[in-house]
């Protein structure tokens, strides 16, 4: 399915359910605005990264569909991590810890342009420099990823106008230990970020 065919299979799926037409929206496929995050699309793609599928968020986290993402550690100038509780509204983990910033790649969106996408979305920030940390891949029950986690250093302020993050802190190794222990974190936090910071990696 290609992206306007995705669109399509949306609009339909809007008529059926007595959805309205809303006016045109820039950059969108018939000039709708998106209805909400599940009807975003993004691309569905094999092990090695080749596009399967262009299908909508919703299809992609009912299934368990594996996806392109992007993570961004961001630290401030003396060190200390920013790290922030996902919003009640998340589609996958409401109301959890997470030690840094990102999500789902757009449709031919590279690595990089997420990940300053997602800063400016969530923090609120242009990052400057952004460091590559590394590349990996995450299965589990609830997420099926091929990720890059970039580092930046940015000392705010940090600005949460997209509503997907309740509260954010700066903290040290450790006092990230002490919030660990006390509060549920994402599991890609300990399984694939944290080993790539050896300040706050668990011992």
């Amino acid at each position: 399915m290609d992206v306007s065919d995705a669109w399509a299979e949306r609009d339909r799926g809007e008529r059926r359910s007595g959805g309205a037409e809303r006016p045109r929206g820039d950059g969108e496929p018939g000039g709708r605005s998106p209805i909400d995050a599940g009807d975003e699309l993004v691309e569905w793609v094999d092990e090695h990264g080749e596009v399967i599928e262009i299908v909508t968020r919703r299809r992609m986290r009912s299934e368990n569909l594996r996806h392109r993402s992007v993570a961004v550690v961001v630290l401030a100038s003396d060190g200390r991590l920013l790290v922030h509780r996902r919003a009640e509204t998340k589609d996958l983990h409401p109301g959890w810890w997470d030690v840094c910033a990102g999500g789902v790649l757009g449709v031919g969106e590279s690595y990089e342009a997420s990940a300053r996408r997602e800063l400016g979305e969530e923090l609120g920030i242009t990052p400057g420099e952004l460091e590559l940390l590394g590349v990996d891949r995450w299965d589990d029950v609830d997420s099926r990823e091929l990720s890059h986690v970039y580092r930046t250093v940015h000392d705010g302020p940090y600005v949460f106008a997209d509503g997907e993050i309740a509260e954010a802190r700066l903290v040290t190794p450790l006092e990230l230990g002490r919030l660990m222990d006390r509060e549920r974190f994402l599991p890609t936090c300990d399984g694939m970020i944290l080993p790539l910071l050896p300040d706050f990696a668990a011992p």
